[in-house]
């Protein structure tokens, strides 16, 4: 039974489509569908089903799958245990939101590239259920999430922490210097949200939702950066992480508003699939990343 087969197979499986199969392997359709035929006649069984141009898999394809990613993953870790370069090198995707990914490039990359200069890394900045679905097509080796506490069985929680998260606004707002105000006090002014339906700006809406509130943002838009930026120097309040905010706070830009019927609980989570092979390089960057952005 040749390898590449395998391979090809779980594309197919995963992306339900022989076309799109190979786009992501590089091949014609025609090898694609070569190749899984070898695979079918190896073994003596159909693995899918093809009624007009949708495929599905068939029960002994199901339990193929499974048997397929652990041939590859123990083939990888065969490899992996054969590579003599001392120093640990390879390639990672990680998917987050855009804070955590401008967070970890201005603070971390430039002290973890000194520390393993042979790992290369892709960002790629999703919303939590297009993180979720990315790992289960192995399209990311793991996420970096800031929502709602998530868990499911066929993830593993690397490592995770509760975040502080405050209404903030100017320093020179009216409300910087109030106590105990209530959410009602401020949610007709000017907002400056991130994306709808994204992180933890879906939990807040959430839970005015349930209190039969809800606010219409004049602006939405993923960069934090830009958020605190413009809320610095104008009459408008945001909702975000005080990692993002802490610096601007310290230095007197920004202020935490005491808003005290508001409760909502966010957590930053690492996530990787339970199936993903770990590499060298997959370990170290984990390790790293648990160290540097899950202290204190």
């Amino acid at each position: 039974m040749e390898l590449r087969n395998l391979i090809t197979f779980i594309h197919v499986a995963e992306l339900g489509s022989f076309t799109k199969a190979a786009e992501q392997l590089g091949y014609s359709q025609s090898t694609i569908s070569f190749q899984i035929k070898q695979l079918e006649e190896e073994l003596g069984c159909l693995l899918f089903e093809r009624i007009n141009h949708t495929i599905m898999l068939t029960e002994r394809g199901h339990e193929l799958v499974e048997y397929a990613h652990k041939v590859r993953t123990l083939t990888d870790e065969f490899k992996d245990n054969l590579e003599e370069e001392k120093r640990c090198s390879g390639h990672i995707h990680i998917v987050t939101p855009d804070s955590v990914c401008d967070d970890m490039i201005n603070n971390r990359y430039i002290d973890f590239h000194n520390k393993y200069p042979d790992i290369s890394i892709k960002f790629t900045n999703a919303d939590t259920a297009v993180m979720f679905d990315m790992l289960d097509h192995n399209e990311a080796d793991l996420i970096i999430t800031l929502d709602a506490h998530s868990y499911r069985k066929d993830y593993v929680i690397a490592k995770e922490k509760s975040l502080s998260m405050h209404f903030v606004a100017s320093a020179a707002s009216k409300y910087a210097k109030m106590k105990r105000i209530s959410i009602k006090d401020i949610i007709n002014e000017p907002f400056i949200l991130t994306e709808y339906g994204q992180g933890y700006r879906k939990v807040l809406d959430k839970e005015l939702a349930r209190l039969s509130l809800e606010i219409h943002p004049i602006l939405e838009i993923g960069r934090t950066d830009i958020i605190t930026s413009v809320i610095a120097e104008g009459d408008m309040i945001s909702y975000l992480p005080d990692f993002v905010t802490k610096e601007m706070v310290d230095e007197g830009k920004l202020c935490y508003l005491d808003v005290c019927d508001i409760n909502i609980e966010i957590w930053k989570q690492l996530i990787y699939h339970k199936n993903k092979w770990m590499s060298k390089a997959l370990s170290a960057f984990i390790e790293y990343i648990k160290e540097n952005e899950f202290s204190g």
